[in-house]
């Protein structure tokens, strides 16, 4: 007899994987398998969202993160709204929650939001009743694009339990890095983070990860290795590496990857700095899913879109009951 307790979503908001459990990370993945069938269909539609709206507010650039959420908004049938802030009333000095209020007063039911402030989203949760998504807060979390490198994991090496996956790059400035490292530890998985030391945060150890400053360590072992983009645009007192000196000392390579092995899955967040973090020749070679991650980061968001609108109408039915 199977025994095992039905999960169901109950948070009206995704704010970020460190205040999610197991289960419902699992609930995510396998509810964004159900939608990845969806994007093989002639007909890539189903309403599931029909009638709701969906806004996307960022505060700093994107394409893919931003794209990925509308695509998915749309194939949920759902209608969507894209505010760019360059031409909107922040410009004039409107706060946050007063942005926030007023989008809710044209009565949507989902806010996406990209902010370069950490904490951003849970802030601007707090003062609305539509659901809200963190699409990348400062430097504290960006669960999806976790939720999307988990689901291509699983995908390509059928688990995530006992597999041992190291993050290499800009680990002090990268929400990438967290959300991941979050999520990877409570599905089971062994992470070790790689980097310049000056790019190391202080006590990340407590997080549950191996450290080292060896990308050729790194790698040995790995079952897959996630490269992240280096940040040199938040290098205010000039204390990185240069490019090439970053390259040659930690960039991953044809010639690295050969130590590794042979299967290892490599990984990107986008965008790739080329000839930086890794050769060409290894973003387009066989080991990388990197365009997998840009394909899966629409069942995913779906899947998050899904799950966070029938929880917000649950609780909006038991206030009026």
């Amino acid at each position: 007899m199977n025994t095992r307790k039905t999960i169901v979503w109950t948070k009206k908001d995704l704010l970020g994987l460190e205040y999610l459990s197991r289960q419902e990370i699992e609930l995510i993945l396998s509810t964004a398998e159900s939608f990845k069938e969806v994007t093989t269909r002639q007909i890539k539609k189903v309403p599931a969202l029909r009638g709701k709206t969906v806004v996307n507010l960022f505060y700093e650039p994107s394409t893919r993160t931003r794209v990925s959420f509308e695509v998915a908004a749309k194939r949920l049938s759902a209608d969507v709204i894209n505010i760019s802030t360059e031409t909107s009333s922040v410009k004039k000095g409107e706060t946050l929650v007063d942005t926030g209020k007023n989008i809710e007063a044209l009565k949507v039911d989902t806010i996406i939001m990209r902010h370069n402030c950490s904490g951003a989203a849970a802030m601007l949760a707090r003062h609305v009743s539509a659901s809200v998504i963190n699409a990348g807060d400062g430097w504290h979390e960006h669960p999806t694009q976790a939720l999307l490198d988990m689901f291509t994991l699983k995908e390509k090496l059928g688990r995530i339990e006992g597999l041992k996956v190291s993050i290499a790059g800009d680990i002090a400035h990268s929400r990438v890095a967290r959300s991941n490292i979050w999520g990877l530890i409570k599905l089971g998985a062994e992470v070790t983070v790689c980097a310049p030391k000056i790019l190391i945060p202080p006590g990340i150890e407590k997080m549950g990860v191996k450290v080292t400053n060896n990308i050729d360590e790194a790698l040995a072992g790995a079952d897959a290795v996630n490269v992240l983009r280096m940040q040199f645009e938040r290098d205010q007192s000039n204390a990185f590496p240069k490019q090439l000196e970053y390259f040659k000392t930690f960039g991953v390579t044809r010639e690295r990857l050969k130590k590794a092995k042979k299967d290892i899955v490599v990984m990107h967040p986008g965008p790739i700095n080329r000839g930086i973090e890794m050769s060409s020749e290894v973003a387009d070679g066989a080991n990388s899913v990197i365009l997998e991650q840009v394909t899966n980061g629409i069942a995913v968001r779906m899947a998050v879109l899904f799950l966070v609108a029938q929880a917000n109408e649950r609780l909006k039915n038991e206030n009026t009951d």
